[in-house]
């Protein structure tokens, strides 16, 4: 395998943020090589310093989605950490439910909308719609809206078509919801067209805008700003803060937290997990 030399990792590592938001130290040289190599190889190229001006001047842009696809972090799996989850069902959504009741009790249906901001290859937002599917029962009293969103072209794709290999299935599913949420074909799994219809997906950056995509009740941002920059990190949820509904809910990641990071959310603590909601004022501020 071609070898990245000092000079050409940093020029990779600046495109990298550039292209992702995604902050890479000294010790990524080994990723970078290894996830980017298969471009040198379908290209033929021999250095990675011909693969970065290609990159750069790749006028239709396809080069930088593959190159985004390659070196984002796809890791996810169904019901991933399980807390957030149990949160989800057993706290988020009761209170969601019953302020919703009386927010609008006028309403036929009640409005749900969740979004997943990095859904990877969909497990995470497929998680999130049995969840609602195991609380809620049956979903004709309510207007749900579940997106999924990922930087990734080849993640998005892979997450809209809702089928997995029997390794993916086992790393998280149990056999009751297997048997309940997911058809069989062959040696793969596909989704039920139930679950599927509750959700969409879209490619988004977030390191770019994203107020056109509405407002939230319920945001899924795991696993991702922990590869941000601090300045990144904190834009990204001082943004987050301005779509999400006032009793809303957000979920980071179970190794992150946002203390020093952003002051408009503070944490909500349910059994050994924690969410966020946006900070209440004070009396006298």
């Amino acid at each position: 395998m071609t070898s990245i030399t000092a000079d050409e990792y940093t020029v990779f590592v600046r495109l990298i943020r550039e292209m992702t938001g995604i902050v890479l130290d000294g010790s990524k040289t080994y990723l970078v090589e290894t996830r980017l190599a298969p471009l040198l190889a379908e290209l033929k190229l021999a250095t990675f310093s011909e693969l970065y001006y290609r990159i750069k001047n790749d006028p239709g842009g396809e080069l930088k989605r593959k190159a985004i696809d390659r070196i984002t972090t796809q890791e996810t799996s169904f019901f991933r950490d399980q807390a957030p989850f149990e949160m989800l069902k057993f706290k988020m959504l009761p209170d969601l439910v019953d302020a919703r009741r009386g927010q609008f009790p006028a309403l036929a249906r009640l409005p749900l909308r969740i979004w997943s901001a990095a859904c990877s290859t969909g497990q995470e937002i497929y998680s999130i719609a049995i969840a609602l599917k195991e609380v809620l029962g049956n979903l004709s009293g309510y207007s749900i809206r579940i997106l999924g969103t990922d930087i990734s072209d080849a993640a998005i794709a892979k997450a809209s078509y809702g089928v997995y290999s029997k390794f993916e299935i086992e790393r998280g599913m149990s056999e009751d919801y297997l048997r309940r949420y997911f058809e069989r074909r062959g040696e793969e799994f596909k989704i039920s067209d139930e679950i599927r219809s509750m959700v969409s997906f879209r490619k988004l950056n977030l390191h770019e805008d994203f107020g056109a995509l509405g407002r939230w009740d319920i945001v899924f941002c795991r696993n991702v700003a922990i590869y941000f920059g601090d300045e990144d990190k904190k834009s990204l949820f001082e943004r987050i803060n301005r779509v999400l509904e006032r009793d809303g809910c957000l979920v980071i990641g179970s190794t992150e937290s946002l203390l020093g990071v952003c002051p408009c959310f503070e944490a909500q603590r349910y059994l050994r997990s924690v969410f966020y909601r946006q900070k209440r004022e004070r009396p006298g501020q």
